[in-house]
């Protein structure tokens, strides 16, 4: 009995935190895209780090689904926009910031995907990809050395 309850937590376990963090996989229509936006240039400087982190995400989602169309052009342009969120990150990461940590989740699990969608990428796709995911792992570098600084 023991085993089963400690079988069941471990599989629910890290499924609810995800889907607490905001990792889940859909990806967002337009209107959630555009206040998720508003949100981040509204926001004080401490929150922005996390909300930009959702926008990278975000953008991550949206280029896997436009990938998986076919539509590669709007697809790296997706990932450009994924990587200029990320530079905000990192510029942000000057400032004291409230849910690091959870932004660094989401930036691991955003890497994590990208790195999934590179195994079925093209060729000519595999160079934005590589830097975005790039890119994305220097900012969860950064953020892990701002979280162990305080």
């Amino acid at each position: 009995m023991r085993v089963l309850v400690a079988v069941l937590a471990a599989a629910v376990l890290p499924a609810s935190l995800a889907w607490g963090h905001g990792m889940d996989d859909r990806v967002p229509d337009a209107r959630e895209l555009a206040d998720l936006q508003a949100k981040a240039a509204a926001a004080s400087p401490n929150e922005q780090p996390y909300i930009y982190a959702e926008l990278v995400h975000s953008m991550t989602e949206i280029a896997t689904a436009q990938f998986q169309a076919g539509d590669q052009e709007h697809a790296s342009a997706s990932l450009k926009a994924a990587q200029n969120y990320a530079q905000k990150i990192q510029m942000s990461l000057l400032r004291d910031a409230k849910k690091l940590k959870n932004a660094e989740i989401l930036i691991r699990h955003t890497a994590f995907r990208l790195k999934e969608l590179m195994t079925g990428a093209s060729l000519d796709d595999r160079p934005t990809l590589e830097a975005t995911i790039q890119q994305l792992n220097q900012v969860q570098t950064d953020m892990i050395t701002q979280i162990f600084r305080h």
